[in-house]
């Protein structure tokens, strides 16, 4: 029998969202609503639909392996260099090439909990160990102890803000204080997939003007999320440059596809389509929050394109009821959130929808 590596022998495979297909076939529903996977509900940019659509066409020539245009495209946006970017499959891609570039064997990574479960799966699957730093009781993330868990073993220190799967957000001081006291040897991975439905809110941290004083951070993005390509997996990070010298040794030469790259650089400059999904976001998040409220049920106050409620009922039972109803959710179950459940705002009908069938769920199980 092949024998795989010790250091993976614990890892899970991730517990990604039921495919709206699968639930049907597994149900036989006819109808069903995916809140699970914070996709956009309002689709994507219909200028990145149309260079998509052209793409195609040359899809059988190997994409550009440097993301040209894309890179100058962020280059652009950001006023960095174009040498500072780093491309991957989503953020996830690139959470695997840290991993890949900067951990071995012996290493310590400080990671929150509970956040983004692939961080410490790839800390696992380099060889590395991860130290998880337990969110308090309100589930905020705490940072002055992932400062002081910091060892001359660790590597790396995860962060995620706002944090998922919680909402939650911490602010620039919080930011600021644990820059300044972990090594700069340490390489500090700030993941803001959620960026574009925060940065606005009060003392959101600027990290990009960071990268000027900090040469041991990493900023990751998505167009995953508020873009809505999230089919497409395409994510960019920003960096100081020796940081992205090292990603790309270890980097597939063709990683981010040509309809991805192209789709991409269209959703960046299409500004309205992006303004509106915050706009009708907020609006449907607050439709899901009111409906809580009148349901006595207590919440996360999210920054984000999902909300974790409390229950207090077991969330697989609520999970499994609710997909019946034709609802696929997130249950807390999955996320080291007990009685909670993620659930991800959705268009107005399909968040009033839901509340309906929360409410009916409740009085079942």
């Amino acid at each position: 029998m092949i024998k795989q590596k010790k250091c993976i022998q614990s890892i899970l495979p991730y517990p990604a969202g039921k495919p709206i297909d699968e639930v049907k076939r597994e149900l036989g529903l006819e109808k069903v609503i995916k809140l699970a996977s914070n996709e956009n509900p309002f689709g994507c940019s219909e200028k990145a639909k149309k260079v998509m659509l052209d793409a195609v066409l040359e899809s059988s020539l190997y994409p550009d392996g440097y993301s040209y245009e894309l890179r100058m495209a962020l280059a652009e946006h950001h006023k960095l260099s174009p040498e500072q970017f780093a491309f991957g499959t989503g953020s996830d891609g690139l959470i695997e090439l840290i991993c890949k570039a900067f951990l071995e064997e012996g290493d310590e990574c400080v990671i929150p909990s509970p956040s983004f479960s692939l961080y410490e799966s790839n800390v696992r699957a380099s060889g590395a160990e991860p130290v998880m730093v337990k969110c308090g009781s309100d589930y905020k993330m705490n940072l002055s102890a992932m400062a002081d868990s910091v060892t001359e073993k660790t590597k790396v220190v995860f962060l995620c803000n706002p944090n998922n799967p919680t909402g939650l957000m911490y602010t620039a001081s919080e930011q600021k204080e644990l820059l300044d006291k972990v090594p700069e040897d340490v390489l500090v991975v700030l993941d803001e997939a959620y960026f574009e439905f925060a940065r606005d809110l009060n003392d959101y941290p600027d990290s990009e003007a960071q990268l000027a004083e900090k040469s041991n951070i990493i900023i990751l993005r998505t167009f995953s999320k508020v873009h809505g390509l999230a089919g497409l997996r395409v994510g960019y990070a920003m960096a100081d440059k020796q940081i992205i010298c090292e990603l790309e040794r270890v980097r597939a030469p063709f990683n981010v596809n040509l309809v991805a790259q192209k789709g991409a650089v269209a959703a960046l400059c299409d500004t309205d389509f992006v303004n509106n999904t915050v706009r009708l976001n907020n609006e449907n998040r607050k439709i899901l929050c009111d409906g809580f409220k009148k349901m006595d049920l207590s919440y996360l106050e999210s920054a984000t394109n999902f909300v974790a409620v409390n229950i207090e009922k077991d969330s697989k039972s609520a999970f499994e009821a609710l997909l019946r109803k034709g609802y696929i959710v997130k249950g807390g179950h999955a996320l080291s959130m007990p009685g909670y459940l993620r659930v991800s705002v959705g268009t107005r009908e399909e968040c009033e929808g839901f509340l309906i069938a929360l409410g009916e769920v409740l009085k079942e199980i």
